[in-house]
Parts: structure tokens; sequence; C-alpha cells
């Protein structure tokens, strides 16, 4: 089991009981700025962490759920918050899974968005096959990286959003914040379910899911039920894979009040 890595962890603001949300895969805590002040303004103190390997997080060769999990149950204690409101989306979602699993009784709360506990196929290979790709010793502006994305991810909302980990050092070079290689090689353990059979956290549960995603499907519902038998479903038809950003609006009233 690898150590501990200590999280970076972003104060969203708000009074009341803590709400911790998890980003996803090539995500961080800046991607939730928006939202969690909106959530702050529901009722909730929010705080964002980068997981390992992301963000301002240290990185690691292990990006285990297990590990992963770890990481948050280690971050919930340092805090001392007796129990929170877990937020995950994406890989961050079946991070806190993982974590209600392990330590149930800090869990007070689970909101799960637009994920499901299964295998998923390969959904992030061009994305890290661009990356993989691009020379970042001939990238002299963030216009230049984009152009040279362009070529290999078609896709504009999507580049930007792998842009947002590349970051110019003091010497003016460039470089990415994530641990690429490391998330490259454990992409089979990340598409992963993180659960196994015969587990079960009968806390409260919401699951919200973009309707224009498919990540999260009727014929998921039943494995679903057996993990987390109080669960309920929202689903917000015009989002996509982010409904913290396809519709914002209607996430916070889904995630709902303390």
């Amino acid at each position: 089991m690898s150590a501990v890595v200590p999280l970076a962890l972003r104060d969203l603001g708000g009074e009341g009981a803590p709400m911790l949300v998890l980003h996803g895969l090539l995500g961080s805590s800046r991607n939730w700025l928006s939202t969690g002040v909106a959530l702050a303004a529901n009722g909730w103190h929010v705080y964002a962490a980068d997981l390992r390997n992301h963000g301002a997080s240290a990185w690691s060769d292990d990006c285990s759920y297990q590990a992963m999990a770890n990481d948050v149950v280690a971050l919930i204690a340092q805090q001392g918050w007796q129990s929170v409101h877990l937020v995950g989306h994406s890989m961050g979602g079946k991070v806190a899974m993982r974590v209600a699993m392990d330590r149930p009784e800090s869990v007070a709360r689970l909101t799960l968005v637009d994920i499901a506990p299964k295998v998923y196929e390969n959904r992030v290979r061009e994305e890290f096959t661009a990356m993989a790709a691009l020379d970042l010793t001939k990238i002299h502006s963030r216009k230049e990286a984009d152009l040279a994305l362009a070529q290999s991810v078609s896709d504009w909302a999507m580049r930007q959003f792998v842009l947002t980990n590349l970051h110019a050092s003091a010497d003016g070079s460039w470089q990415w914040s994530v641990n690429r290689v490391a998330l490259t090689n454990a992409i089979p353990e990340i598409m992963a379910n993180p659960l196994t059979n015969g587990e079960c956290y009968r806390g409260p549960t919401r699951f919200i899911c973009g309707g224009k995603s498919g990540y999260v499907t009727d014929a998921d519902w039943p494995a679903i039920k057996t993990f987390f038998p109080l669960a309920d479903r929202v689903i917000l038809p015009e989002s996509g894979h982010n409904p913290h950003f396809d519709a914002r609006g209607g996430f916070v009233e889904a995630v709902g009040r303390p």
C-alpha cells in the first residue's frame, strides 16, 4: 500500500455542514470555483480537493482508487470533520464510492455525479495520446498548444479542458500540472469498478446524471441499488457529462440543502 499523499484543499466558502468535492480525471479543484460558490450559497461550507497527481497535490505512481480514497480519508481526519457531504464527479465519484465503503461513518451524505460503479471503456485515449504527442519544448504560448492539440482533438471544449493542466514555469517553459505518465499507465485501473460484490453503503445517496451523457444508464440501476440501497437519481436532461457546468442551477438544486 502506497503512502498517503497530502491533498491541496480549496475553501470555497459558506457556512454550515462541510461539503467536500472531488473532481474528475484531468480536473482539479479549480473546476468547481463557480459551482462551489453556488453550493455555498445554498447552505454548505464547501471545500474542493485536488486528488493525487492533479492540481496542486503531490504526485505518486500509485493511481489506484484505494490509494486515492485513503488520501481523502486522511484529509477528512486532518480537518477534524466528524462527517462530510461527499460529492464526486466522474473519477472523483468513484473515489467517493470507495471512501463511503471504507469509512461510512465519515460520509453523512453521498452525491455521485454522472458516474456508476462499473467498468468503462477507455473514453480518454484521444486526450492522453494528444498530450503525449505535444512537444512542450516547442510550445511558447497556450495558443500554440491549442493549435497543436487541434490536430488530434477536434472538440474545442475538450481541448480547453485539457489545457487547464498546462502551465508556464518561472523559466518560461511549459509543463503539465498532472502526472501524465502515471495517469496514462493507470487508465485501465481508472476505468475499472472501484467496488467489489457484497459491499454496501447504507447512507443517503444521490446520483446526478446528464441526460445527454450516457455514462449512467437504466441498465446500471439494479447494480447501483445493490451497492447503494438508499440511492435515488436526478437526471438533468440538457446536460452532458458535466452537469455542474452544463446545468449549474439544476445541479445545485439537485444537490440540495443541508
